[in-house]
């Protein structure tokens, strides 16, 4: 399957759309062996470039300019498109360290890398060509290609990637004329995304959870068992190294197969899909690997360019007090993580924690549009919020949007 996202650059006057196509690549032993090699002098140049640049600054105070770097790259072995991007991605992370400090934050400085940690070849112009079923790739010739559609636009970079399992991709970016596509009309929905049940969603659907990497716990166990006992640096460690890769890739395979799925689903009944705006990666280092298991942010991601190609919105809102927030009457129940139930005390309202906060989620979305067609029409008006900003705070709810959700509820239960 390819990857397809999609974000606009400014291009003159006009908007135009790039998306990325990933394709997997079938290399012959002959190539396999010679981009591995590119890889290898890829590593050799970032590494030779931060020690030159660590000793420029040492004696001079300053780091290298990028036409430093150009002269550099000549003569590496690479070609030249791809030696030049190695430099302009180490001069870009020197300045961003720069950047950091003067701004007084924390940030680490570009470090010396071992093959491990590189894995693309990128070509940002030119040196390639692509076929029907080949991909002609300066020096490596043709490469064979599993297109699973056509790539629409002109093409701008490649890149080659190789995964830990090692497989090859190839990465290509074409630019296109944005699409108009029609609105969807349909029904709106909030989803609420957790660890016990997927996603709850607004109507009362439930999307269950299933456990990917439990699945495969007991071949994963096997797998990185067998690699503890190798001798560290021989050829038998690095076998089974790769043997626990390809399991832990047939997870994250398995679980963006299922999220494609679902998002699809999703996007073909409903015309409005609203989402929490969650820091994913601090949640994961507070409840551990559920959540990644999960695949929050890869859903978001999946769903929100695809829902751009089918006519679908995909709204974002502050999840602040969502779970909490009764979705009747808008007064904050403060309660524990382990608490299922949403139980309010001022309206009597008891339902599922989770139905409740997706409630919630898709009253704010409807709360801040109502707003925005307020204030074309009557420029300084105000409407009632069913959202509190902290559990002490009082909530003044406007009637019309009362009778509203206090509607939607009736139909649900």
């Amino acid at each position: 399957m390819n990857r397809v996202k999609v974000y606009k650059k400014a291009n003159g006057k006009k908007n135009m759309v790039i998306r990325a196509y990933k394709f997997r690549l079938y290399p012959n032993k002959e190539q396999r062996k010679g981009m591995q090699t590119h890889l290898w002098l890829s590593k050799n140049l970032w590494n030779g470039g931060l020690e030159f640049a660590k000793q420029l600054y040492k004696d001079y105070e300053k780091f290298p300019t990028r036409q430093t770097y150009q002269e550099i790259s000549k003569n590496s072995g690479l070609h030249s498109q791809v030696a030049q991007d190695v430099f302009i991605r180490l001069h870009m992370a020197l300045k961003a360290k720069i950047r950091r400090k003067k701004a007084g934050l924390k940030g680490g400085f570009p470090r010396f890398k071992s093959i491990d940690r590189v894995k693309s070849l990128h070509y940002p112009q030119s040196g390639f060509s692509l076929k029907e079923r080949k991909l002609k790739v300066s020096p490596f010739g043709e490469i064979n290609i599993k297109k699973h559609g056509e790539v629409e636009g002109t093409i701008k970079t490649l890149t080659l990637k190789r995964e830990s399992s090692d497989k090859w991709y190839a990465i290509l970016t074409a630019e296109t004329e944005p699409i108009n596509v029609p609105r969807k009309e349909g029904e709106q929905i909030g989803i609420d995304l957790g660890l016990m049940t997927f996603a709850t969603v607004s109507n009362g659907e439930q999307i269950k959870k299933p456990k990917h990497m439990k699945i495969y716990e007991d071949r994963l166990a096997d797998a990185q068992r067998d690699l503890s006992k190798k001798k560290l640096r021989s050829m038998n460690r690095r076998k089974a190294k790769l043997k626990v890769a390809r399991v832990y890739a047939k997870v994250a395979d398995t679980r963006k197969d299922w999220l494609h799925k679902t998002a699809n689903s999703l996007i073909s009944r409903y015309s409005v899909i609203v989402l929490e705006d969650l820091d994913v990666q601090g949640i994961a280092e507070e409840h551990g690997k559920g959540v990644n298991d999960a695949g929050w942010s890869i859903f978001t991601n999946i769903i929100s360019y695809k829902a751009e190609s089918a006519g679908c919105e995909v709204v974002f809102v502050n999840p602040k007090n969502t779970s909490k927030d009764c979705s009747r009457c808008g007064i904050c129940v403060p309660k524990e993580l382990w608490e299922r139930q949403h139980g309010c005390p001022f309206c009597g309202l008891i339902m599922d924690r989770d139905l409740n906060a997706a409630i919630n989620i898709l009253n704010r979305c409807l709360k801040a549009k109502l707003s925005d067609r307020q204030e074309t029409k009557f420029p300084g008006a105000t409407v009632g919020t069913t959202e509190s900003n902290a559990c002490e705070d009082e909530t003044i709810v406007s009637s019309m949007k009362q009778e509203a959700i206090t509607s939607a509820q009736a139909k649900l239960w």
